[in-house]
């Protein structure tokens, strides 16, 4: 399997300044392509497009692509031919996820990147070594243990400059362990573990009052004016602040997860259409549900676990973990009940956990003999005790 490590350097003046023309080469390169492709009838293959390049060097209007490395020209050309094919097999319904849109032309204020395959660059111990530019040293000692297939050279909006090699790693063999979890995924905890834990995921209220401060500031500033780019800057540190945060802490969490546990179930949610609610909106795109997922999908490859995930009509919060009985729909407002048939006290939260387990390790609920004791009713209120929620020792 592959993996993907990322470190940060400081380029100095010249490559900062190397790296601006290579960035902008790029930018035309792309630029030039996209337009080709969107007047001509027939879409053209890679091949058609490589030397179309190799032709426009030779011209006097694009002779200043000599001055660049080669590499990163022709793998714009290729990640368009990528693009092209993601979008035509998104359409015929042969690529999963959501609907991919057709390629967009690049801009010099979004964030910029650059490919370089095993002939654009080297390692010369903790110094990396690009194509034209020349020795740069990530912050960190590079610590890969095979030989990475391509390093990328990523520029974001805040004018940090990354390193990203992709290289091929084993893994690794399963743990003895026979322990299961279950996860239920929510706003103000952020995570019900069934086993009891409860993780609340980080503030980022601080940096999402100065964005919309900044965001105010820009709005009043005139185009092009540089006020306005310092402003955007700005904002965009505070936008990768927030990311920063919430990557370190997702990925801090479900490598705890995955260490500890053998199996990991969750729960198929439908995070584009719960996105729709305007008053849920803000609060369930910061959490980053769907990037907590593919963490624990990728480190129980990596780590040799089992990851399941059940379905999105399974009735965790509608029946009781411990005698299976089902009471029907709650009120988002109800986190705390007692089962009418046991007596348990159950936690909303972690009761769907313990339930997403069950599920996910193969027991199903016995909807039909729930059915017939309590049939589902409608939403009840908080205040209706008698139906859903009953006070200790009463």
């Amino acid at each position: 399997m592959k993996a993907r490590y990322r470190y940060r350097f400081y380029p100095t003046d010249q490559q900062r300044q190397s790296l601006a023309q290579l960035f902008g080469c790029i930018r035309v390169v792309w630029n030039d392509a996209l337009n080709l492709c969107k007047s001509s009838e027939k879409l053209p293959n890679y091949n058609h497009l490589s030397g179309l390049l190799t032709a426009s060097k030779k011209t006097q209007e694009r002779s200043w692509l000599n001055n660049v490395s080669c590499v990163p020209l022709q793998q714009s050309r290729r990640h368009l031919s990528v693009a092209y094919k993601n979008f035509f097999n998104s359409r015929k319904g042969k690529r999963k996820g959501i609907k991919v849109g057709t390629p967009k032309f690049k801009k010099k204020t979004n964030s910029q990147s650059a490919e370089f395959t095993k002939s654009g660059f080297s390692i010369k111990g903790c110094q990396v070594y690009l194509a034209k530019v020349g020795d740069v040293s990530p912050i960190s000692p590079v610590g890969i243990t095979s030989e990475p297939s391509s390093v990328t050279v990523i520029k974001d909006c805040a004018n940090r400059y990354f390193l990203s090699f992709v290289v091929e790693i084993n893994p690794a063999s399963p743990l003895p362990k026979n322990q299961s979890v279950g996860i239920d995924l929510g706003l103000k905890t952020f995570a019900s573990l069934s086993d009891g834990t409860q993780v609340k995921s980080p503030d980022y209220s601080k940096p999402d009052r100065k964005i919309r401060k900044l965001q105010r500031k820009l709005a009043r500033q005139p185009h092009d004016s540089r006020r306005r780019n310092k402003t955007r800057i700005r904002i965009a540190r505070q936008y990768n602040k927030i990311a920063d945060t919430r990557a370190d802490f997702l990925h801090k969490l479900s490598t705890k997860i995955v260490r500890e546990n053998q199996t990991v179930v969750l729960e198929d949610l439908n995070v584009s259409g719960m996105v729709k609610n305007r008053r849920l909106a803000r609060a369930i795109s910061g959490q980053g549900w769907y990037q907590f997922r593919v963490l624990c999908e990728a480190k129980c490859d990596k780590f040799g676990r089992d990851f399941r995930v059940i379905s999105r009509w399974e009735p965790t919060s509608q029946v009781c973990s411990e005698c299976d009985f089902r009471w029907g729909k709650l009120d988002l407002s109800v986190r705390e009940f007692v089962c009418i048939n046991c007596g348990t006290h159950h936690d909303r939260d972690g009761n769907a956990a313990k339930n997403i387990e069950k599920v996910g390790m193969g027991y199903c609920h016995d909807s039909k003999r729930t059915q017939r004791e309590s049939k589902t009713t409608t939403v009840a209120s908080p205040n209706e005790a008698s139906r859903i929620t009953a006070l200790l020792g009463r």
